[in-house]
């Protein structure tokens, strides 16, 4: 099963190499990683998204609460949650296929943010399932380049992930 462990982080050198680390030396798989400042310039947003039975997230869990710069976690998939990626995609746009592109954006509520000769660059944000069906609808029309964010995610309702 997949889940997304949401992580409040010492903003400090080493504090995310020391949580990867902890997941390689252990053999778990990270499928994406996201990370920023929050606003608290002290501490750092890590969110996680793994997979893995329950039996696997907890030990995962508990071995992230053991490292000292991991200041609190949150496994969002046991509760309602929100979460979203941001994707850029670079599609060929020539002839008839320039309104395909931005009709298919449209669908999506996709934004072309740059246009070159031939060349069309889409943004996108959704869950990943919207974010994989953009993909295999511009498929046929030709993707040149993708960059994706990894998952963001934020608990829904007033449950916070904060000091």
């Amino acid at each position: 099963m997949r889940h997304i462990i949401s992580i409040l982080l010492e903003n400090e050198p080493g504090a995310l190499s020391r949580v990867v680390g902890l997941f390689s030396q252990r053999n778990f798989n990270i499928e994406s990683l996201n990370v920023a400042p929050t606003e608290d310039e002290t501490l750092s947003r890590l969110t996680v998204t793994t997979i893995g039975d329950d039996r696997i997230v907890e030990q995962i869990t508990k071995q992230l609460n053991k490292l000292i710069d991991v200041v609190k976690l949150v496994d969002l998939t046991e509760g309602n949650h929100i979460e979203r990626e941001l994707m850029l995609v670079k599609v060929k746009a020539l002839g008839a296929q320039r309104d395909e592109v931005k009709r298919t954006a449209d669908i999506f509520r996709a934004q072309v943010v740059d246009v070159a000769p031939g060349v069309y660059t889409v943004q996108i944000a959704g869950d990943a399932g919207k974010l994989d069906a953009f993909v295999q609808a511009m498929a046929p029309i030709g993707i040149l380049e993708v960059a994706r964010t990894g998952v963001s995610g934020i608990a829904r309702g007033d449950k916070m992930l904060s000091l």
